[in-house]
């Protein structure tokens, strides 16, 4: 796991944890907006770096060294925690191993319960082939494997792709769709999806309230997996400064 720093340290602290098959750079138009009043850490998965080979581990190793990069830095507190699907999987074990304080964590249409075990093999090789697609991306592959990767993934995809592959990918996926997130900590918890993604996203949120009834759901119509931090990042970071308002 990679950790990338930017603003000053006597701000508040944010850190970011991108999603599955994508590098720390999706994060880089949040970043331009906040940098001069936060101080902002970026991280970096493991199987998903930048120009570095490497291979997903687990859920609970991404978040232990996260959480080891917190208190060693950052006297084990934050002042907001954002995870994007995968990064919020990863949040989600943060807060449930409760060993640092953050004080707002927004998770993205984070996946917190697992599938049916039937549909996680089949269901992960088809993930690793569709991220495969947008390394490769011609007529023929767009038109067999394209789902919820949007064109303005394209890019992100083909950074990560060559630091671990599919392997990364359907690692990844496994450990994700197999764990269920059972507690959860914390003062102000967020949980964000789009519209386009509710089939998927909706129980999740669900859970979550089940597990912490003052979770506060936002749903952002016409946005699909991943949309809004592409497409409107002004919106996550008007909602981060409000929470730091508060």
């Amino acid at each position: 796991m990679t950790f990338n720093t930017y603003g000053d340290s006597k701000n508040p602290s944010l850190l970011l944890i991108p999603g599955l098959g994508v590098t720390f750079e999706i994060f880089l138009p949040l970043i331009e907006l906040m940098k001069e009043k936060y101080q902002i850490i970026a991280v970096g998965i493991d199987g998903f770096l930048l120009d570095r080979e490497s291979q997903f581990t687990s859920i609970d190793d991404q978040a232990a060294q996260a959480i080891g990069y917190v208190q060693e830095h950052l006297n084990g507190h934050l002042d907001v925690a954002y995870g994007l699907s995968l990064g919020g999987k990863i949040l989600s074990r943060i807060l449930e191993r409760n060993e640092v304080t953050i004080d707002h964590a927004i998770m993205d249409a984070a996946p917190l319960l697992p599938l049916p075990r039937w549909c996680v093999n089949p269901l992960r090789y088809y993930e690793s082939m569709n991220v495969w697609t947008c390394s490769h991306w011609t007529g023929f592959w767009k038109l067999v494997f394209r789902s919820h990767y949007f064109d303005v993934l394209l890019d992100e995809c083909k950074k990560a792709w060559p630091s671990g592959k599919g392997k990364a990918v359907r690692d990844g996926y496994k450990d994700v769709y197999t764990n269920k997130l059972e507690s959860i900590h914390g003062s102000d918890i967020h949980f964000f999806y789009g519209t386009k993604e509710a089939f998927v996203a909706k129980p999740q949120a669900e859970h979550l309230l089940n597990l912490y009834p003052d979770t506060r759901v936002e749903v952002f119509p016409k946005m699909n997996h991943g949309q809004l931090l592409i497409d409107h990042p002004e919106e996550i970071a008007a909602r981060i400064s409000q929470m730091v308002a508060i």
